[in-house]
């Protein structure tokens, strides 16, 4: 028998495929009521002269442009495998998710050079119309929120819409807030002011996108996953000696992979238990780190000093 083994508990199927594919129609709901809402508040912000107003027009047509572009890598990445692309094109999602953290971040730069320009002399702003618009936006968003409230802790995509929505609802209210002192005031630099801070709830959300979307590029241990743990639940299983080389990583969301080194006794070798010693790991892991994707190498006591430095 040979001395090392190499064993998976299966990729993902198509079917399951990544997390924001389970929450396709939910998206494309969302979808439609932000694009009708960019065209209300478009309107509204030129009738009115509110740079707020044609601020969170603008933020949602971003996000309109992220949303689209997360159902078509959630439709690409359900390709299956293939020679060339060993594990499909799951990886399309995080990529998306990338240019919605750029497409967040550039829009808050466009609101805050706005805003800029607009302080030294402020237009006047129409109200009626101004709060109007917030407030149709205000419950477009709130519905598209509890669409998405549920998919945004599975997928990266359906966050970066959820975390994009919620940056909207909170633009409306400002808005909303913004005319409200207008018409008790008349300080018409509260609609810049409104602008500015819908560009400072813009940028800390891209980041925290963005920082997700590297942490999968940069092949970051997953959150949840412990190593520390996993090694102590590998060295549990009967018949381990030591495990070395162990990695996991992100392929995309929802699909978390391990692999590891595993070195076993002589007697796990010499008596065939090899299998049942992979299916325990398999099983262990899957059960308390929620990893369906291991492979492990089974390697005889001593095999370690043949191998490179860099596997140690």
């Amino acid at each position: 028998m040979s001395g090392a083994h190499s064993h998976s508990h299966g990729l993902p199927s198509a079917a399951a495929g990544p997390a924001s594919a389970r929450h396709r129609r939910r998206m494309l709901l969302v979808l439609g009521i932000t694009l009708s809402v960019v065209g209300v508040q478009v309107v509204g912000g030129l009738l009115s002269g509110s740079l707020a107003l044609l601020a969170d027009a603008g933020h949602m047509l971003t996000d309109a442009a992220g949303v689209g572009i997360a159902l078509l890598a959630s439709h690409i990445a359900m390709r299956p495998p293939t020679d060339a692309r060993s594990y499909g094109w799951q990886r399309a999602e995080i990529l998306a998710a990338l240019a919605n953290a750029l497409l967040l971040a550039g829009i808050a730069v466009w609101v805050l050079v706005q805003a800029a320009g607009r302080w030294e002399d402020p237009p006047e702003v129409s109200t009626g119309i101004m709060l109007a618009a917030a407030v149709v936006g205000a419950v477009a968003n709130g519905a598209s929120l509890l669409l998405l409230r549920g998919g945004q802790a599975e997928s990266l995509n359906v966050r970066g819409a959820y975390l994009e929505v919620l940056g909207d609802l909170l633009g409306s209210l400002a808005v909303i807030v913004a005319g409200v002192v207008i018409v008790l005031t008349g300080y018409a630099r509260a609609d810049v002011i409104a602008s500015v801070v819908i560009g400072l709830m813009i940028l800390p959300r891209a980041w925290s996108l963005l920082r997700d979307v590297l942490d999968v590029l940069l092949e970051a241990t997953p959150r949840g996953v412990d190593m520390d743990e996993v090694r102590a639940h590998i060295l549990e299983v009967p018949g381990v000696e030591d495990v070395h080389d162990l990695h996991a990583w992100t392929i995309t969301s929802g699909v978390p992979v391990l692999s590891a080194h595993v070195v076993v006794d002589d007697d796990c070798l010499a008596r065939g238990r090899s299998g049942e010693v992979l299916d325990q790991l398999g099983a262990c892991l899957t059960g308390h780190f929620d990893v369906d994707h291991c492979t492990f190498q089974l390697e005889p006591v001593g095999h370690r000093e043949h191998e490179p430095a860099h596997h140690r």
